[in-house]
């Protein structure tokens, strides 16, 4: 009898160690899923940010070329050449806003780097959406070899080992392939 009892000591302690595992690729995943879920965050914000600044100067532009198709229909009336200067000083300040490689805070410029940002946040999502679902992978295998220690059916021990192993294989895709395919 104590050979029995042997066995079921030794297949406990291999479902433990199993279980170890597990949670170490879980702390991991956990890990790398907070870090993608805060790059995304920054990167959305930081996106935000730009096409805000973007709308401002849109606006501003707009307010300028107004200002200077009104002096234009006013100008019998003013100063001719005061006239011409302001708009023309206008026309260059639009034409500035427009774009401004020096800066890169022109429209053109600014656009692009909106655009960045909200790549970057997309590919931060995508890897934090295939991190999560590998630690879901990993505790509920957690579970499984945890229930199998209490029932002994070693079938769920496999099946716990089975979602590491999935686990495991969408940290990868998170990590080295994060747009190969969309579960949502």
């Amino acid at each position: 009898m104590s050979g029995g009892h042997g066995a079921v000591e030794g297949s406990n302690k291999r479902v433990a160690l199993l279980i170890s595992v597990l949670a170490l690729f879980l702390a991991l995943g956990e890990t790398l899923a907070k870090s993608a879920q805060t790059d995304a965050l920054g990167a959305n914000v930081e996106a935000s940010n730009l096409w805000a600044y973007f709308q401002a100067r849109t606006i501003r532009s707009t307010i300028l070329k107004t200002a200077s198709e009104e002096v234009a229909l006013q100008a019998p009336g003013a100063p001719a050449d005061a006239a011409r200067k302001q708009m023309d000083e206008w026309a260059k300040t639009v034409a500035r806003w427009e774009s401004e490689p020096a800066t890169g805070e022109g429209r053109k410029e600014l656009s692009g780097r909106a655009k960045a940002a909200e790549a970057k946040r997309d590919l931060a999502l995508a890897r934090y959406h295939h991190y999560e679902l590998g630690s879901a992978a990993f505790q509920i295998g957690i579970v499984l070899a945890s229930a199998q220690v209490i029932t002994g059916i070693a079938a769920l021990a496999f099946a716990g080992g089975a979602l590491g192993l999935a686990g495991i294989a969408m940290l990868g895709v998170g990590l080295f392939a994060p747009h190969a395919f969309h579960l949502f």
